[in-house]
This record gives C-alpha cells, sequence and structure tokens, in this order.
C-alpha cells in the first residue's frame, strides 16, 4: 500500500548513465497502480537501476507482479496468462457493484523517440476475467480508447486516432487481450493521425517486452542438471547448464563474471565452470586455483544467489529465458530485469558489490533493473540508483 504522492528519487542518474543508458531507445518509466492489490492511486518512477524499497506487506513483490503482467499482455498473452490469480489483485475493500463486478486498474508510462506515453488498462476480475477499458495517451491527446459496452459479448468497443477524412475509427477487440498490442495489425498507417498511433503503440509495446522476472532458488540450484537450451531460468534452476554453454562462448563476459564471483564468494577464485558429471548431465563448481574444485551445492543461500544474479546481470536476451522481440532490431532493444527480494540472503558486502554491478550495467544500456529490497539505505553509497520507498499506510 502506498501514500501518493511518492517521492522521488533520492539519488539522481549521472550524466553518463543518461548518455550510455541510450535514452532515445522506449523504456518504462513510470509505473501506474490506480488500484491494485493494497495500491490505490501510486506512480512508481522508475530509472535505469530501480530499488522499490518497504516492510513486510508494503506491495512490493505485487508492484512487481503488476510490471510482470504489463509486460506479459505488451507481448500478446491473454489475460488469463497475465493474471493467473486475478482475486488477488482486486483491492480487498473493494465494493462489488450492482452486477456482482469487481477489478482493478493498473497502467505504465514508456518514454522513448514519441516521448511519453501513458497506458492505462481497466479490468474485471469477477464474475469474470476480461478487460473493459484501455486508454492509450500521448501529449495530452487519447490515441485509443476501449470500453464494454454490451456485457452479453466477449468484445469491447475501440475508438482509436484517424485524423483522416474520418477523425475517429470505431471497431471491436477482444476483451481478452491488450488493444494496444493489437493496433500494429488493425491499423494501416496511412494518414498522420493513424501513423501517430502506430508509433506510440509500438512504443509502449516495445518499452514493455523484454522482461525477465528473476528470483534464485539455491535449493534447486544445488543438483545436476541436464543440458539443454542454455537459456537461463528465472528460479536459475539450471545454472550449471548455462555456464556449460557461455563459458566458451563469450570469454570477456564470462571473465567479468569471475571477478564478480570473486568479490562475493569465499575462498579464492579462479574460475566458475561447469562440469560433466553423469550421462546427459553437467555440474557447477569453483575452481579455487589449486587443484581443488568446489561444488555449488556446498556454497551457502547467499553465495548462490549472489552469483547467479551476477550472472543475470552480465548476460541478455541472448542467455536469459525471456520474451524478445524478434522484429524489434537488438539495438532498440532494452532488457528489464525484475527481482523480488534483490537482497535477500545477501550479507552487506555481498548486495553492494551486486548494486555495483548493476549500477555498472544499466549505465551501459545493457539492461534495466527493478529490485525489491526491505531497506535501501544501503543503497546511498552506490550512485544513478533510484529508491522508491513504499508503506503499509
Amino acid at each position: 500500500m502506498t501514500s501518493p504522492p511518492l517521492p522521488r528519487p533520492v539519488t539522481t542518474p549521472s550524466p553518463a548513465a543518461a548518455r550510455n543508458g541510450r535514452p532515445g531507445l522506449p523504456r518504462v518509466t513510470e509505473l501506474l497502480l490506480s488500484a491494485f492489490a493494497g495500491h490505490r492511486g501510486a506512480g512508481l518512477p522508475l530509472g535505469s537501476l530501480t530499488l522499490i524499497a518497504g516492510p513486510s506487506g508494503s506491495g512490493k513483490t505485487s508492484a512487481l507482479r503488476a510490471y510482470e503482467a504489463l509486460a506479459r499482455l505488451g507481448g500478446g498473452a491473454e489475460l488469463g496468462e497475465a493474471f493467473p490469480e486475478p482475486g488477488a489483485c482486486v483491492p480487498e475493500r473493494a465494493r462489488a457493484d450492482a452486477q456482482a463486478r469487481r477489478g482493478f486498474r493498473i497502467g505504465c508510462t514508456a518514454d522513448g523517440p514519441e516521448g511519453p506515453v501513458r497506458l492505462e488498462v481497466a479490468v474485471q476480475a469477477e464474475p469474470e476475467l476480461r478487460i473493459v477499458g484501455e486508454r492509450l495517451t500521448a501529449d495530452g491527446q487519447v490515441l485509443l480508447e476501449t470500453a464494454l459496452r454490451d456485457p452479453r459479448r466477449r468484445a469491447v468497443q475501440a475508438a482509436w486516432h484517424t485524423a483522416g477524412a474520418t477523425p475517429v475509427t470505431r471497431a471491436p477487440l477482444p476483451d481478452d487481450r491488450l488493444g494496444t498490442a493489437l493496433l500494429p495489425l488493425r491499423v494501416a498507417g496511412k494518414t498522420p493521425g493513424q501513423r501517430k498511433v502506430l508509433a506510440a503503440a509500438e512504443q509502449m509495446v516495445v518499452a514493455l517486452r523484454s522482461v525477465f522476472p528473476c528470483d534464485p532458488r539455491p535449493e534447486r540450484m544445488r543438483e545436476p542438471v541436464p543440458t539443454g537450451s542454455g537459456r537461463l531460468l528465472g528460479g536459475c534452476d539450471n545454472l550449471a547448464d548455462v555456464l556449460w554453454r557461455t563459458r566458451s562462448e563469450c570469454g570477456r563476459r564470462h571473465a567479468l563474471l569471475v571477478d564478480a564471483v570473486r568479490s562475493g564468494c569465499a575462498g579464492p577464485v579462479a574460475d566458475l565452470l561447469a562440469e560433466p558429471y553423469a550421462a546427459g548431465l553437467v555440474r557447477a563448481v569453483l575452481d579455487r586455483g589449486d587443484g581443488t574444485r568446489t561444488e555449488l551445492r556446498r556454497l551457502g543461500d547467499g553465495e548462490l544467489r549472489y552469483t547467479a544474479l551476477a550472472l543475470v546481470l552480465l548476460t541478455g536476451p541472448g542467455v536469459l529465458e525471456t520474451d524478445v522481440p524478434g522484429e524489434v532490431p537488438a539495438a532498440l532493444q532494452t532488457l528489464t530485469v525484475l527481482a523480488d527480494g534483490l537482497d535477500r540472503a545477501l550479507d552487506p558486502g555481498q548486495r553492494t558489490q551486486l548494486l555495483r554491478l548493476a549500477a555498472r550495467m544499466c549505465e551501459r544500456g545493457h539492461i534495466r533493473l527493478v529490485g525489491a529490497v526491505s531497506d535501501a539505505s544501503w543503497a546511498a553509497e552506490v550512485t544513478g540508483v533510484t529508491v522508491v520507498h513504499l508503506n503499509r499506510d
């Protein structure tokens, strides 16, 4: 739960961050939680590196879930995929209307070449899941607006800006998908107004896609794993398989990973690698440099989470199991990592080293990171961090 207005970032990104962060690329700069779970009327500013801080029950996890759901919808997912438990998204004290309907409202602002573009979505969760309203705006102008006119039909009535002989085009759209993501398939782009709608919609979709929710699970990282695609899962269960692939494919980034692990793990570290264990299986080990190899199963939870998160920060869409918009050139893509409990099980030295690594990667435009932490006072020593404070009120 939040108390708007939220405080602005406690630190300001450096000029180098603005330059190297490729500010012209589409990116989400604000998460809107108008009525979602414990949030009401909240606007969360998002920078290249953002920490959402607050005590247990303040809504950190639900904020990340809202962002992930918007990303799924932006990628074309159906509403049920984005919200597998829609009832949990409805504000607890929200009253049902005369038709026993309850729902929630979320959205975001995406900045980029078209300037700030704002998306707002109203979702009915009960008695059945459906989108009942959507609005896409830019420069104070409504470019797309949808509304549920007939509850008996599984469609919403949509109207989008045309600015030709007909100022507005109207047509039905499905009530289980984001209309903004469907516009490139429905708008011809023949008039200046249509081209403006397309540009805004595409900016929003590109900004939302390529999201990687990450929460390393040490208990799943200790066992040998079968070789597979070499793409890291959100729980980092298959870290050994990813190391088996990446150590030979990208020596420079692997060397950076070893340097990071050396700073966060006890004892000497000469290398981090995967080795064959049994038929079709590999295991991850630390090479101590003196002939000793330590299996990762011997490491503590903090060391394992630190290692996994460092690997995430130093890789990219080609290694992480995420939706990459193939029609968008790699130079125009920005990967956003969502990390719940970013500091969980980490000691003070590990969390500071990890945040410094994140700051370097985000400054280069390699990734964007939104992490949830219980307390962010320790982040003050790292520059370029946006901190959003939540509370239980």
